[in-house]
């Protein structure tokens, strides 16, 4: 996920030119079957007032158990907006109090890689409806934020973080238990990661071999990099900009990893962005020809690549883990040789299902982006159409795939 804040320079950047065709080594031959889904019906999410311009609108980033979805859009102004969306399909709109409201550059990589600005992020959503989020203010400095299920605002900013352009904290994060974990970035621009608790007690995050300059440090990425026993996981930028997963346990204890054959170099790396409650992750790991894969990394440590047959072996395309579920079930997008998007779901023996949105664009960049799925196959995600508008989906489980 998509995610974020120092994520951007790489993410944003190669995402939008259709240059993200990254993915996955297939280290299970003969067990990652794929298969292409009879679809049911999937439903588009673009709430009242997303704008209809080239890279405006829709983003659904995260669904909870009970089928609520939160996420964000960008009106025609180019600014941000919240919204909500009840499993009956009624939308709630919000903004944070001190959002900002200008149309400015775009500095703030969203989870599809498009730049985003002043406004409010919808980003996590817990069993509750409880939501958390990020908004930049008028300053275009960003602020987390917790919106409870009655629809009240509580800031949140990291003790640590920087007031000055870009700097500022993001709450990406939060759990059954209202723990909320996410991403600052100090006055030097570094990145840290962070937890919160229920009473708001704040303890930072930083792996052993983050580096120290602007732009490096420790991430915790989007939506469901929180599980409900308070494992965190994300990655790290070390001093030559490489990076590295890692998985921090509740204790506080920081395991960090790398998939075997993810490259050395600046831009490359392991990722990782999602963790179920058992403690395995899933994200992409980027090798030595720039060629993206995607992994499941067991709570044991055990990781096993993989690649969804059909994806691009070129520079920047490739296979992505988004999220994995309870059941060990993995969505997430691939991008072909011509650098398309499509979706796919990755079953806890191997077998790959493909998919793709009707309305989806068929041009480099454009497609489906599945970003987090939960224990029954409800997937949700964002699709680019051909006129490079961007709206939001829910995906019901699909038979006779029904998890």
């Amino acid at each position: 996920m998509t995610d974020h804040i120092a994520f951007c320079q790489f993410c944003s950047a190669v995402r939008r030119k259709g240059a993200l065709a990254l993915c996955l080594a297939l280290c299970m031959v003969g067990l990652a079957l794929s298969a292409t889904a009879q679809e049911s019906t999937i439903i588009t999410i673009n709430p009242p007032g997303a704008g209809t311009g080239a890279w405006q609108g829709t983003q659904a980033i995260a669904i909870n158990p009970v089928g609520a979805i939160t996420g964000f859009y960008s009106d025609s102004k180019n600014v941000y907006h919240g919204f909500l969306r009840t499993p009956d399909g009624k939308f709630t709109t919000f903004d944070a109090p001190g959002a900002g409201s200008e149309t400015v550059p775009g500095f703030y990589a969203t989870a599809i890689g498009v730049l985003g600005g002043q406004g409010t992020y919808g980003i996590s959503i817990n069993y509750a409806g409880a939501i958390s989020g990020a908004y930049i203010d008028k300053e275009n400095v960003m602020h987390g934020f917790l919106r409870d299920p009655d629809g009240n605002f509580t800031t949140i900013d990291d003790p640590y973080a920087g007031t000055g352009y870009a700097q500022g904290t993001e709450a990406g994060n939060i759990n059954p238990a209202g723990t909320i974990a996410g991403t600052y970035v100090d006055g030097s621009g570094l990145n840290h990661g962070y937890v919160r608790s229920p009473d708001g007690t704040f303890t930072t995050i930083d792996a052993t071999g983050a580096g120290t300059s602007s732009g490096q440090g420790t991430i915790v990425e989007w939506a469901s990099s929180l599980n409900p026993a308070g494992a965190i996981t994300g990655n790290y930028y070390d001093g030559s900009g490489v990076s590295h997963g890692y998985v921090r346990a509740p204790d506080g204890t920081i395991t960090e990893f790398d998939v075997p054959g993810a490259g050395k170099e600046a831009g490359q790396g392991t990722w990782s962005w999602s963790i179920n409650p058992a403690g395995a992750v899933t994200a992409m790991y980027v090798d030595k020809d720039n060629v993206v894969h995607g992994y499941v990394r067991a709570d044991d440590g055990a990781i096993t690549p993989f690649d969804v047959p059909g994806a691009g072996t070129g520079p920047g395309q490739g296979t992505i883990g988004e999220g994995i579920n309870p059941a060990g079930q993995i969505a997430g997008n691939y991008l072909d040789a011509s650098g398309v998007n499509h979706g796919y779901v990755r079953a806890a023996n191997g077998t790959i299902t493909k998919f793709d949105v009707p309305g989806a664009g068929s041009g480099s960049g454009q497609g489906a982006i599945p970003l987090t799925n939960i224990l029954g196959g409800k997937i949700t995600g964002a699709y680019i159409d051909n006129g490079n508008v961007i709206h939001g989906f829910l995906r019901p489980p699909t038979p006779p795939w029904i998890w």
